[in-house]
This record gives C-alpha cells, sequence and structure tokens, in this order.
C-alpha cells in the first residue's frame, strides 16, 4: 500500500474538516497559520490509545496546496458543506461521503493569533465505516515551534509512526492517478 492509499482516509477526514468550502457563506478568508514547523497532537475515540503527535513544515504555498485539495475532495464527496465564523471560530457543519459511509460532522476550530489552534470535532458514519467505525470524537491541538528543522522542507511531514512523507507530492500524486483514470481506454 502507498503512503497516499494509507493516510487517504484520515487526511480526507482532517482535510474536510478544517478546510472552508468554496463560497463559504459569511466567510472572507480561512485563517492563516505562521510559516515554519508546528507540532499537532490527535486525541480520538476511535483509536481508544494515547495522543498521536505529528510534526508538518508549512509555508504559505504548502497551506494553499493543502486548501485547494480539500477544495477538490469536498467537490468530490460532500453534499453539504457550510462554514461560519464567529471571532476565533471557524465552525463546520458537513455531509459527505466515505467508502460506502453517510458521514455527517461538526467542528470547531479556535485559533489563537497565527501560532496555535485547537480543534474539536465528531462525526457519524452511516452504514459504520469499514463495519465497525459509528461515531468519532476527535481533538487536534496545534502550535508553532519554530523555524523548521530536522531536515524538514515545507510540505514535508513526519506522522505519528514516524512516517516521512511529503504533502504536495501526496497531491501530486493523487491529481496523476485521476488523470490516469480520466483518460480513455486505448483501441487495439
Amino acid at each position: 500500500m502507498t503512503p497516499f492509499r494509507s493516510l487517504a482516509a484520515p487526511l480526507a477526514l482532517a482535510a474536510l474538516a478544517l478546510a472552508p468550502p468554496a463560497g463559504a457563506a459569511g466567510i472572507t478568508e480561512f485563517p492563516t497559520l505562521k510559516s515554519g514547523q508546528w507540532e499537532m497532537t490527535t486525541t480520538s475515540s476511535a483509536a481508544a490509545s494515547t495522543p498521536r503527535k505529528a510534526t508538518i513544515c508549512l509555508d504559505a504555498s504548502t497551506q494553499k496546496a493543502m486548501l485547494d485539495m480539500s477544495a477538490g475532495m469536498q467537490k468530490e464527496m460532500c453534499t453539504r458543506m457550510d462554514m461560519r465564523r464567529e471571532g476565533s471560530k471557524f465552525i463546520t457543519d458537513a455531509e459527505c461521503k466515505l467508502g460506502n459511509s453517510v458521514v455527517k460532522s461538526h467542528g470547531v476550530m479556535t485559533m489563537i493569533g497565527d501560532s496555535a489552534y485547537r480543534t474539536e470535532s465528531s462525526a457519524t458514519f452511516d452504514p459504520p465505516f469499514n463495519n465497525t467505525l459509528r461515531e468519532t470524537r476527535t481533538v487536534i491541538d496545534g502550535k508553532y515551534a519554530g523555524a523548521c528543522r530536522d531536515g524538514l522542507q515545507p510540505g514535508d511531514m513526519v506522522t505519528a509512526n514516524g512516517q516521512k512523507i511529503n504533502l504536495r507530492q501526496m497531491q501530486q500524486q493523487g491529481q496523476a492517478q485521476q488523470a490516469q483514470q480520466a483518460q480513455p481506454p486505448r483501441g487495439k
């Protein structure tokens, strides 16, 4: 299994929960995070384990690429995506399709300037995702940790299990796969 496929579902859920829908009523701009290295701690009821930590190196172009990727996923997967801003909070309610499941989610991202955030979200799956997951509650705490270090370049992410991936390359791989699938079959 490629890194893209093994991370697709969790990244899709995160991207869908955190990114603004195209033309979201009442939202004129999505929060911009400070460029540099970010540390994220995710606690999920679905994981039933210790919090998972990840590190990502962000810059403005990486953030734009992530928003563009999530906007594409929203178009493909979601029938409803509502977002509103209340002060430093960005509230999202969505209904999307993931596999055979309809996912109804609610998320609140609270910004602390451009150097920290906390996202609290809940989701239900009907039918249960992979026949087991009926609902989740997830909390993501993100904080700016300074300039990118440890050899990380913008777009690099180190997952909770230590796997290093590049989000830009994942996006490019996904686009290449879509283009390949869109080509008509060759005649004999």
